[in-house]
């Protein structure tokens, strides 16, 4: 059965794999971001291949525009299936006593604060509807800090506590959730972190083959699939020659 499928954070990246990997299998796309723009061109590229989609440009930082534009979903596309949660960034890359309080801030507000409000934005539909599914984007970072990661890494280390919480919290309904865990991704991710710097942000994924966001999107799109009584609790995936959070060969 084709599902009503939202992603947070749809413009680029996992979340824009999410999109086109969802829509090819032939799902209702909601689509958010802060860049109306790039959302109604995504839009158009979908919807040209057949895919039915809705767009909502917000700031999942923004519980009240969040809100909004959530409550203002017509009856057809108010009964949510799946919820990714891939919203997220990483800002800086300074120890912890050199970090910069905005930037702090930002990644607290939008990796947790803005994982939460849409969960409690949508959830309790999922939980009155007896199914559903939650997709969350954590991190390898996530599961050990690595050197001047502090924050990011935190905020990660909140995604798969957070996950683990509600798994047990809607264990009694047939609502699953899942926790998906990328290592190196080669995304605007790096660039957001270096704050611009796009030879930095290069330096990352060189002499490596790093992670697509498709390759994320194939994982999310597989644990949605799964049969009912599947639940794919989390998942790790790194590139071939990433051993850890900290530990990349590059050749």
């Amino acid at each position: 059965m084709n599902k009503i499928v939202l992603i947070t954070g749809a413009t680029s990246g996992i979340g824009l794999g999410c999109a086109r990997k969802f829509a090819e299998n032939g799902d209702k796309l909601i689509l958010t971001g802060r860049k109306e723009q790039l959302l109604e061109e995504i839009r158009q590229e979908l919807i040209a291949k057949g895919t039915q989609v809705l767009t909502l440009t917000f700031d999942v930082r923004d519980r009240e525009a969040a809100t909004r534009a959530i409550d203002s979903l017509p009856e057809e596309w108010s009964e949510i299936d799946v919820l990714v949660n891939n919203a997220g960034l990483a800002l800086g890359l300074e120890p912890e006593y050199e970090g910069s309080f905005d930037d702090w801030e930002t990644m607290i507000d939008t990796n947790i604060k803005g994982l939460l409000t849409m969960t409690r934005l949508i959830v309790p539909g999922m939980v009155a509807r007896d199914r559903g599914h939650i997709i969350n984007i954590g991190s390898v970072a996530g599961d050990a800090a690595y050197a001047n990661g502090n924050v990011y890494c935190a905020t990660k280390s909140a995604v798969k506590t957070l996950s683990d919480g509600l798994r047990i919290d809607v264990a009694n309904t047939a609502v699953r959730v899942t926790n998906l865990k990328p290592g190196l991704v080669e995304t605007n991710f790096s660039n957001t972190r270096f704050h611009g710097d796009t030879e930095r942000a290069a330096n990352v994924y060189k002499g490596i083959k790093p992670l697509t966001g498709d390759d994320i999107a194939d994982v999310a799109v597989y644990a949605a699939n799964a049969p009912a009584h599947v639940q794919i609790a989390e998942v790790l995936i790194l590139a071939t020659h990433q051993g850890s959070g900290s530990v990349i060969v590059r050749k």
